[in-house]
């Protein structure tokens, strides 16, 4: 009986836990992508013992994938050679790996999951427990299956009401970003919930999850529900039956209402993702790139709709304006009905689907003194290359828009015309 995170441990534990209890638990798989499983590896060997299930280990290429320069393609060349001598069954290079593990069903209500990566926070849209760790954990919990958590406290992050046209869930979450600050959730659980969430598709209601990370938090939640469940047997391969598990007379540490509303588009503005500006106090500043990708904002429903903002017009010129699909499953529906020939004709860049300029090393790195607009959940100092450039965050339909005047542009003039 308690918080989401709390029953969602207190399955998997056999036994009622509270927040601050510390337990060792079963997880269900462990992730790695090609910048973090060579540290991974190295850890292993240094204990020198057997994997334990090589069914749960899971490694992606998706953050320098193709290799774009000598090192990535050392550490691709490693992570074979050690999928060869393991006879390890999951090595996928099919778009980001957050993307992926949702899309290929390893991602289910209740199951618990860590990840050598940051954003391993994306699986609570699902209902199950997602989080980052560091490669020498990853590297341990090869060998014996398990993980040590501590049960974080819970933050309730409650949305009411509809959003107005132009106004979409990364607008949202750059709101509350902006409220709770980058460290307002430093290891918690936070926990998105009423009926704006509700009423969300699985596409925007991934967003919330994926960006608690940016306010510190251990894991993100959203309780499992018919969308989940319909998501989960129509466009997965996961099998069920599916366990939701919900809040069950639970004590927050914090509720923070929110009336959805009341807000316009918003944009985490350079250097901080909590840097919150209405879009209307920074629109009209110049870009130089705008980048719609990441694991945030690149699958089919955000192409669709920067693709019918775009059609039968023109980019600026003078902006590199760059479309990374999140996976190859998402690439391959907007080539068919039609949205990549739109972008492509509408003088946007499209790349193969992966991590691409996000971590800046390849697909669209920002020279000193350039501004970038992106659906990126993250805007730090040099996260996109040069440590003189600077990013800001911003929903596909602000991309779209800002794309077509090569300056931060308000949506809802464009919307207006296309709906």
């Amino acid at each position: 009986m308690g918080t989401l995170i709390e029953e969602i441990f207190s399955r998997r534990a056999g036994k009622q836990v509270q927040a601050s209890e510390i337990l060792l638990l079963d997880v269900d798989y462990i992730m790695s992508h090609d910048n973090t499983t060579p540290l991974a590896i190295k850890a292993f060997r240094d204990i020198g013992k057997p994997i334990l299930d090589k069914n749960k280990i899971v490694i992606h290429f998706d953050h320098a994938y193709p290799a774009p320069n000598v090192l990535a393609a050392e550490n691709h060349k490693k992570i074979i050679e050690f999928v060869k001598e393991q006879e390890l069954p999951h090595l996928l290079h099919q778009g980001v790996c957050h993307q992926v593990m949702i899309e290929e069903g390893y991602i289910t209500p209740g199951s618990i999951v860590i990840g050598a990566d940051s954003h391993s926070n994306t699986y609570g849209a699902m209902g199950a427990f997602g989080t980052g760790l560091g490669s020498t954990e990853i590297g341990v919990a090869w060998i014996t299956g398990k993980c040590w958590f501590k049960v974080p406290e819970t933050i309730r992050v409650e949305l009411s009401g509809q959003a107005q046209a132009g106004v979409y869930a990364k607008d949202v979450m750059i709101h509350i970003a902006g409220l709770l600050g980058m460290d307002g959730g430093t290891y918690r659980s936070i926990e998105f919930s009423g009926e704006y969430i509700n009423n969300l598709p699985m596409h925007e209601r991934i967003i919330f999850p994926n960006m608690s990370t940016e306010i510190g938090a251990k894991c993100g939640l959203i309780a499992a529900d018919e969308v989940t469940i319909n998501y989960l047997e129509n466009e997965t391969p996961a099998t069920g039956p599916f366990e939701a598990l919900y809040p069950i007379n639970p004590r927050y540490e914090r509720v923070l209402e929110i009336d959805v509303s009341t807000l316009t588009p918003q944009v985490a503005c350079h250097p901080d993702v909590d840097n919150v500006k209405p879009l209307t106090e920074v629109e009209g500043l110049d870009v130089h790139e705008v980048y719609i990708g990441t694991c945030t904002n690149a699958r089919y429903e955000d192409l669709e709709i920067v693709a019918n903002m775009l059609k039968g017009k023109k980019v600026n010129p003078l902006v590199r304006v760059i479309v990374t699909p999140a996976s190859d499953r998402i690439y391959k529906k907007a080539l068919k009905n039609g949205l990549i020939e739109i972008l492509m004709d509408a003088g946007c860049t499209v790349t193969g689907s992966g991590c691409g300029a996000c971590i800046g090393r390849h697909g669209g790195i920002l020279a000193p003194g350039e501004r970038a607009l992106t659906t990126m959940n993250r805007n730090f100092i040099g996260r996109m290359g040069s440590p003189l450039s600077e990013i800001y965050l911003a929903s596909p339909a602000t991309a779209a828009a800002t794309a077509l005047t090569g300056k931060i542009t308000d949506p809802r003039e464009f919307l207006e015309t296309i709906f």
